[in-house]
């Protein structure tokens, strides 16, 4: 085929974003590897076919250069321009160009679990629905102050805007700790905190680094989805633990998972089902991980927020054979967009968690974390976290006081004393199913306790049918008016 008809069969676009050479240069390089222009093609003169196309001659000749350095063509000024001999040869039959190809082999067992491993995970998208779940109330977020913060350090560009240490930027890791111990009781000093890119890459990091294919891990059922992911793409095995009114059943665990490498633990506030783990338990969980030489993962991700009396000490507090990894994360107290976690180890692992962070991004970003610095140094952190328990407490009230009004009959509510959700148990006629399509339909964002059960947990980790109800992200009126909306629906 003529390279005039090539190109006239897909004629330049005048009007379009992309230069006139870039598309002459696109559709060259798609005739050259699909066959149309053979190697060693001879290809019209700059000017002829600048004529042809209607065009600058300097637009075809940028064309014509870019494809000589790429290695498609050759020649030079006298002796015509080719595509270039060493090419091979395009096969005849080529895939259509909207068809994706193939890939060359199958994913391997670990690729494959990476793949699939957060399908089970549903993200919240599109607009802010009442009662969506887990999310902090961003117009209590003083967003004023924090643009300040930021563009003080672009003014001043005093940041080392080059590689940093992986641990995360000192400045925070020293405030971060003085924080951790006074409102958590968590022991630790600045150089035992490694910041990550939020909590679900803190966990990855722990799984990778700590745990061999097959060896056990203790999770919680129900429980947070997001952490299984982790555990499960380092070939670990899933040793699903029934919650009850005392937190995690660490009895039924030790008898029945004795091997277990690893626990994943939420002693503080357990989600979904709001309960706290006891004094006994978290004992006993700590002298079985030490007899065991197990390592305990303890994810505190909003104990901030507990409404009948100050926040409990960490389970980490109690830990005096240094088993306890404590994992936090700044997207429920601050925005989740921030993306921002920390891991305190013990001493043994700091430097192989530091090693560990560095192979996968080398360290989070910069200047966020120096931005949160000043946010805490200056007081506003603290602000903001008794402005938002203050809210907080208000909308649970609000929320327990519409649900126990309009739905007293159909829903009993668990502990709510902690945290930014309610988890309600349904009582009425209706199945959880049923109530969470109608819910669904009326326009309530809400999750259902079953959502929380792990695939692999067997008849001892039933979980009761309920619902999953978050008041934290929404005023007290806008309870009240999703509270109708649900009644509504659960009654119609």
């Amino acid at each position: 085929m003529h390279i005039h008809d090539l190109l006239a069969a897909t004629p330049l676009d005048r009007t379009k974003g992309a230069p006139l050479f870039r598309q002459i240069y696109a559709r060259l390089k798609d005739a050259i590897l699909q066959g149309g222009l053979a190697p060693g093609a001879r290809l019209p003169a700059t000017r002829d076919l600048a004529l042809q196309l209607g065009v600058a001659r300097q637009t075809v000749l940028a064309a014509y250069e870019q494809l000589t350095a790429e290695g498609y063509l050759r020649g030079g000024v006298g002796q015509g321009t080719f595509v270039d001999t060493a090419l091979p040869a395009a096969r005849s039959a080529a895939l259509p160009s909207a068809a994706a190809p193939a890939a060359p082999r199958p994913l391997p067992a670990r690729g494959q679990a990476m793949a699939s491993s957060m399908a089970r995970v549903r993200h919240h998208a599109g607009p802010l629905r009442t009662f969506r779940t887990s999310m902090p109330g961003l117009d209590l977020f003083p967003f004023e102050t924090w643009r300040k913060l930021e563009a003080h350090h672009w003014r001043r560009r005093e940041l080392p805007l080059g590689y940093d240490s992986a641990a995360g930027h000192a400045p925070l890791r020293e405030l971060l700790s003085a924080y951790l111990n006074a409102s958590r009781g968590v022991r630790c000093t600045p150089e035992q905190i490694v910041i990550t890119t939020g909590s679900q890459q803190a966990l990855y990091l722990l799984a990778q680094l700590l745990l061999a294919p097959g060896e056990g891990v203790w999770l919680e059922s129900p429980g947070y989805q997001g952490a299984a992911a982790p555990f499960e793409v380092a070939g670990a095995r899933i040793c699903p633990v029934p919650v009850d009114a005392e937190g995690m059943d660490v009895a039924h665990a030790a008898r029945r998972y004795s091997d277990a490498a690893m626990v994943f633990a939420t002693p503080s506030h357990q989600l979904p089902l709001g309960v706290t783990m006891s004094l006994a338990r978290r004992l006993d969980l700590l002298r079985w991980a030490e007899s065991r030489r197990a390592w305990i993962v303890e994810d505190d991700y909003d104990s901030e927020y507990r409404y009948t009396g100050p926040p409990l000490a960490s389970l980490q507090s109690l830990d005096r054979a240094g088993c306890v990894i404590y994992v936090g994360t700044l997207s429920k107290v601050l925005f989740p967009g921030l993306r921002l976690g920390y891991v305190v180890a013990p001493p043994s692992l700091v430097e192989p968690l530091r090693q560990a962070k560095a192979v996968v991004d080398r360290h989070s970003p910069i200047v966020p974390q120096a931005v949160l610095a000043d946010f805490i140094r200056q007081g506003h952190f603290a602000r903001h976290i008794r402005r938002t328990r203050d809210a907080y407490a208000e909308r649970r009230a609000t929320m327990l006081e519409a649900l126990a009004q309009r739905l007293g009959g159909m829903l009993h509510a668990g502990p709510t004393d902690t945290g930014l959700d309610a988890c309600v148990h349904l009582t009425g006629p209706l199945s959880e199913a049923q109530a969470v399509a109608r819910a669904l339909d009326a326009g309530v964002d809400l999750r259902p306790l079953s959502y929380f059960a792990h695939p692999q947990a067997g008849p001892d980790c039933a979980v009761p049918p309920g619902l999953l109800l978050g008041f934290s992200a929404f005023t007290p009126q806008q309870i009240r008016a999703g509270v109708a909306r649900l009644e509504e629906a659960l009654l119609r």
